[in-house]
């Protein structure tokens, strides 16, 4: 060892101790950086909790809104296949009471008359009973045919009426609740101006209308 590296050496010795606190300093402060603060932390799971919260509730009101629906439409509908055959045993009925002419029912004796009030009385408490539970009789006569609502059996050639307007009921139809039952067979006018529409001013008239 010469002279001069002796006496540089507890210099040199400093300084290298000095390097060595700054690079630990500096490794533990990059540690304390590389740590995430626990409130952070507890702020981020909190908002994710939230959101699940949220997302969750959601799902269950809309799962409690299609429930009600589906409850509502069961008992709305469930009697639809029955009224719809009832509605063929009310039209039998009525065919039974319209075959009778209004001669025979004007001079008909005691039984004949308690029978035919009889029938009448039965499809009358049969539609009335149906109409309980939600069925309704379709009045399409004057009105414009509607695919959803009749079902076109004929035309009828007619110039004072507006064309395409129902003018003749070939069986009566019936809807329950908000769906088609049954749709009436109606003849519907030919000829005629065709039918001019309402006008509406804005979105908002027609959907009051």
């Amino acid at each position: 060892m010469t002279d001069e590296t002796t006496k540089n050496g507890p210099d040199a010795a400093a300084a290298e101790a000095a390097a060595d606190a700054a690079a630990n300093v500096e490794n533990e402060t990059a540690a304390n950086e590389a740590v995430p603060d626990p409130l952070d932390l507890l702020k981020a799971e909190n908002s994710e909790l939230r959101d699940r919260y949220l997302r969750l509730a959601a799902d269950m009101d809309n799962l409690r809104r299609r429930t009600e629906r589906e409850v509502k439409d069961a008992k709305s509908y469930s009697v639809a296949g029955f009224a719809r055959d009832m509605l063929a045993v009310s039209d039998n009925l009525r065919r039974a009471i319209d075959a009778i002419p209004e001669e025979a029912k004007a001079s008909a004796d005691a039984g004949l008359t308690t029978l035919i009030e009889g029938v009448e009385m039965t499809e009358r408490s049969m539609l009335s009973a149906l109409e309980r539970h939600g069925v309704r009789k379709l009045e399409p006569v004057g009105q414009k045919f509607d695919p959803n609502f009749h079902q076109a059996m004929f035309e009828v050639p007619n110039p004072d009426v507006p064309n395409n307007t129902v003018v003749q009921v070939v069986q009566a139809g019936y809807t329950i609740g908000e769906r088609v039952l049954r749709p009436a067979m109606v003849g519907v006018a030919k000829g005629g101006p065709k039918l001019v529409e309402p006008e509406t001013n804005s979105v908002f008239d027609q959907k009051d209308a």
